[in-house]
């Protein structure tokens, strides 16, 4: 067995990546011992997993003497599981090990691989290892770590009768097992963050000694609101948009003018062609194309639903009405789809016919702000309740007083239901899963077991790329004992405009000083 290629794992190094850091670059000096240069490169997956790459190449056939040689390339990829202390990061890993060699006339110490002091041997291997190892910084860039493990493997090989010579003895296969060490310098890209001077940089905070006697630090947690698409910030600034859960289909009970956040667009008497310089047509149509496609064009969200009731005034026969509010609603569904590619599908479109809740309601408000005229109001308002027969009914109220009553209906009132009626957008949204992650991660934070804190942490790595959850993972951080990596948290945080973040360093600056 060729044991000799123990120096195969000894190129193993290692990065630390315990304090936060996101790449590493390290120098095995067991390996320079051997004047063979070596690098790996590492990266951190998450808080307690990393992974690397080892490169070692040393391609001169010989050392000072005449009858040594130790020429070899190896490549090793592994992987790291971290479990960090206060001062010191200890870890466990396993890696994969490939190495073609030459070598002859090497004598190594304690004994070992004996069978190439006087002949040569040129190959391949391939091992399975595993390791454990500590890590201590020496500075905001540096660390140094140790390393010791062991590995098996298979190698294929042709035996030589001398260093130099070519006489070929024949070829070997086999199975063997071998340590692996590694001392390492490894360097922190980024850095460890530095201690802030007085108002321009946060300090590197310190659990106070008892004797201090800080208040208490109590992390601030909130719940984050689900994000709800374009459509949801539209709705912020522009009511006539809701969620498609508030969609409700029309019954002419329904007192359209009560509900404040719908648009409406007004016809000139009796037509039901859209005009878009009559009254304020023009701007609210524009918002509408505009609102829909801008929620068209995303991706987290979608119109489900454009709501448009047409209606006409109470005067006149009720056929003729009925069949205006419905030319009317339509007027307006056409108009959006001549600007929008929305199919029929999307719209519903309800001909309202004749506002009599609507004219019953506003005769209502009137009783209270005309107290002139609530004698008069107060008995029409009876003869709608009263009469069944809408011809019959209008017709009562066109006589009541000699028809004054009607020409203060007609004045006051009448004039503003001459309009498309009720406008509204329904949207919905991709499910935000990641507010409803960091919200149960913080609600467990709430919590006073250490295991409910744990279960946090592990809930908010899931969604560690969103900014939302920047705060709760820095108070989590903080609670299972990882203060170095709570302190970045809390730092991005609150470079992102997180008030709770702020207070939390507020918190842990005054209990610093």
């Amino acid at each position: 067995m060729v044991k000799v290629f123990v120096l195969t794992a000894l190129f193993c190094c290692v990065f630390t990546d315990a304090d936060a850091q996101t790449l590493t670059v390290s120098n095995n000096l067991l390996y320079d011992a051997f004047l063979t240069p070596n690098l790996r490169v590492g990266a951190r997956l998450a808080p307690h997993w990393s992974v690397g790459m080892t490169a070692g190449y040393r391609p001169w056939p010989k050392d000072d003497a005449e009858t040594r040689k130790l020429r070899h390339l190896l490549l090793s990829p592994s992987v790291r599981y971290w479990k960090d202390s206060v001062n010191v990061h200890h870890f466990f890993g396993a890696n994969i090990i490939y190495s073609h060699y030459n070598v002859g006339g090497i004598t190594f110490p304690f004994g070992l691989y004996k069978s190439v002091r006087d002949e040569r041997r040129q190959g391949d291997l391939w091992a399975l290892g595993a390791f454990y190892g500590y890590s201590w910084p020496l500075g905001r860039y540096f660390n140094f770590e140790a390393l010791i493990g062991a590995a098996i493997g298979y190698t294929k090989f042709d035996r030589y009768e001398c260093v130099h010579c070519g006489q070929l003895l024949g070829h070997e296969k086999k199975l063997f097992v071998m340590p692996q060490a590694a001392l390492n310098i490894v360097y922190n890209i980024p850095g460890r963050p530095a201690k802030m001077q007085p108002v321009e940089e946060p300090a590197v905070y310190i659990i106070p000694s008892a004797k201090t006697q800080p208040e208490p630090f109590v992390p601030i947690v909130h719940a984050v609101p689900d994000f709800t698409g374009r459509a949801g910030q539209l709705q912020k600034e522009n009511p006539v948009l809701a969620h498609i859960s508030q969609y409700k289909p029309y019954d002419r009970t329904r007192i359209l003018r009560r509900d404040k956040d719908a648009l409406y667009v007004h016809f000139p008497l009796a037509k039901s062609e859209l005009h878009t310089e009559f009254r304020e047509n023009k701007s609210v149509l524009e918002r509408i194309v505009d609102i829909a496609r801008q929620i068209m064009a995303d991706t987290t969200s979608s119109v489900k639903i454009i709501q448009i009731i047409g209606l006409a005034s109470i005067e006149g026969p009720i056929a003729g009405n009925e069949k205006l509010a419905t030319n009317r609603a339509l007027a307006l569904q056409h108009y959006v789809q001549d600007r929008l590619q929305i199919p029929d599908s999307l719209f519903d479109t309800v001909g309202g016919g004749e506002a009599w809740a609507e004219f019953r309601d506003q005769l209502a408000e009137c009783v209270t702000t005309e107290p002139q005229h609530s004698q008069e109001l107060q008995q029409a308002i009876g003869i709608i309740d009263s009469e069944s027969d809408a011809n019959v009914r209008e017709q009562k109220l066109r006589r009541m007083n000699g028809g004054r009553t009607w020409n203060y209906v007609k004045e006051r009132i009448l004039s503003d239901q001459r309009n498309s009626g009720y406008i509204r957008i329904y949207y919905d949204y991709v499910p935000d899963k990641a507010a409803k992650v960091i919200n149960e991660a913080s609600q467990l934070l709430t919590n006073d077991s250490s295991d409910s804190h744990r279960e946090a942490l592990r809930l908010l790595l899931t969604v560690r790329d969103d900014e939302r959850a920047l705060n709760a993972l820095g108070v989590a951080y903080w609670l299972c004992g990882q203060q170095q990596e709570a302190i970045e948290c809390f730092r991005r945080a609150a470079a992102n405009g997180n008030v709770d973040a702020e207070e939390n360093l507020r918190q842990l600056e005054k209990n610093n000083q």
